[in-house]
Parts: structure tokens; C-alpha cells; sequence
């Protein structure tokens, strides 16, 4: 395998480990954090394959047009959707430079980089996106008592990278480029260290198994790739009840809603 992959969230966890997939298969890399040490020392693990670090926040407009010029016009061959953060709060009591942080690196970030970066895949006849959300993208009818964590923008934007993938690889996949949401339970990094969380005793899945299962679903051909979900046909029968209440509108005013 040899190419261009841009991974953000390099850093660490999930990202790094991308990197390091990537980097032991000839890939060349640009990795995107907000930490340029770490990033340097990723860097530094990989002498026989070409590395560029940007130090970028992704959660404002001149992070991700910093991303865009350190790609110009180089043949990106994956592009990895990775970078994260939390900020478990209650809605109202979310501050709104953490709502503009969340909305802005889950939803603005890879909307805006995989717009610039898939018109030269498409041209090319082939390339890969991979967005990272999370299962909790489908925990939106879930009450306070099954999921305690308040949660309401960051499962939104989440829900939004799943929407966003779906969606995409329909119109993207004749023209030789396919896109994926991996979507993994509680993982083993600092995501949720950096943001406070103790979840040192959660059972948690680890950054190299998340990335083997993403690798393995692209063969597979899955659209949405659930690492920790044994039965397939769960996520199956999700996306069919979807289509089938999608398929289910009428113009006409439903019977429930009439005096």
C-alpha cells in the first residue's frame, strides 16, 4: 500500500494509532493535533516514510484552513475524521465556547475537510474517508437513567458524522471512493482524561483494536462499522426501521394528529 493519508486527532489514542497502521504500510502521512511535541515525536517513529505535522485546532476556522494549505494539492489517498472532545455537560449549563468547540470539530471540521479533499478523490477514481463518531450517536431516545451522562451536543455531532457518512458514500462510492463512520464504545485513551472523566474502571476497547476493526470493515465493504457490537444484524435492523419510517411519509395528515 503506499499513498497520502491525513489523520487528525494524530496526537494520541485512536488517531496515533491510525498513523501508525498507516506509516507500517509505506503510507505517508500529514498528522493534524493540537499538541506539535506529540506530534513530533510520532513523527519521529517513522524515518522511512515521509511525515507532516501540523499543530492545528480544528475547532476554529483558521485550524482547519491551516490543515487545507498543509494538503494544497498533494493526492490525499484516506483521509482519517478523527479529532474529538467531550464536554459531557447539561445543555443549559454548557458554556457556549464548549458548544462552538464541540459543533466546530465534530460537525464543521470533517464537513469542511472532506469537502475540499474529496473533489481530488473523485477525479482520481478512488479514495477513502474515515469518520470517527461513536456509539453514542444512537443514544438519542435513551432517558437519563440508561445513559447518566449529559451528553446532548456531543451526541448530536456524533449523530451528525453517522448522518454525514451514510449519506456520502451513497453519492461518493460510484465514483470510486467509499466512506466510513467507525463507531466504538468507551475506548482506552486520554479523550475522556483530558476532559476530567475517571474511567479507569469502565471496560473499555483499545485504540489498536478500534483501528483493526475499521481497517477490517472497509474490506467487509460496512458503511458504519461498530467495533464492540458482536450481531450485525442490530445495526442492520436500526438503519431498515430508519428507511422504512423514511419510506412511510405521506402528504396527508396522519390519523393521530386529526380532531
Amino acid at each position: 500500500m503506499s499513498g497520502l493519508a491525513v489523520v487528525t486527532g494524530a496526537s494520541s489514542g485512536i488517531g496515533r494509532e491510525f498513523a501508525r497502521r498507516f506509516a507500517s504500510q509505506g503510507v505517508d502521512l500529514i498528522v493534524v493535533g493540537r499538541r506539535a511535541g506529540r506530534l513530533g515525536e510520532l513523527a519521529g517513529e517513522f524515518p522511512d516514510v515521509r511525515v507532516q505535522s501540523v499543530a492545528a485546532d480544528l475547532a476554529t476556522r483558521e485550524g482547519i484552513q491551516g490543515v487545507l494549505r498543509a494538503v494544497g494539492d498533494q493526492p490525499v489517498t484516506v483521509l482519517v475524521n478523527n479529532a474529538g472532545v467531550a464536554h459531557y455537560k447539561p445543555f443549559i449549563e454548557l458554556p457556549e465556547e464548549e458548544a462552538e468547540e464541540l459543533v466546530g470539530v465534530k460537525v464543521l471540521a470533517p464537513t469542511l475537510l472532506t469537502r475540499a479533499i474529496a473533489p481530488g478523490m473523485v477525479r482520481r477514481g478512488a479514495g477513502q474517508v474515515i469518520n470517527l463518531a461513536g456509539m453514542i450517536a444512537f443514544s438519542g431516545p435513551a432517558s437519563l437513567e440508561q445513559v447518566a451522562l449529559r451528553r446532548a451536543v456531543y451526541a448530536s455531532g456524533l449523530a451528525y458524522v453517522v448522518a454525514l457518512s451514510q449519506t456520502l458514500h451513497a453519492e461518493l462510492s460510484p465514483h470510486g471512493v467509499t466512506v466510513q463512520v467507525v463507531v466504538p464504545g468507551v475506548v482506552a485513551t486520554e479523550f475522556h482524561e483530558r476532559q476530567g472523566l475517571d474511567l479507569s474502571a469502565v471496560p473499555r476497547m483499545s485504540a489498536a483494536d478500534v483501528v483493526t476493526a475499521s481497517l477490517r470493515g472497509m474490506e467487509l465493504g460496512e458503511t458504519v462499522t461498530a467495533p464492540g457490537v458482536e450481531h450485525a444484524e442490530l445495526l442492520r435492523a436500526v438503519f431498515e426501521a430508519d428507511l422504512a419510517a423514511f419510506g412511510a411519509q405521506s402528504p396527508q395528515l396522519a390519523s393521530r394528529y386529526r380532531t
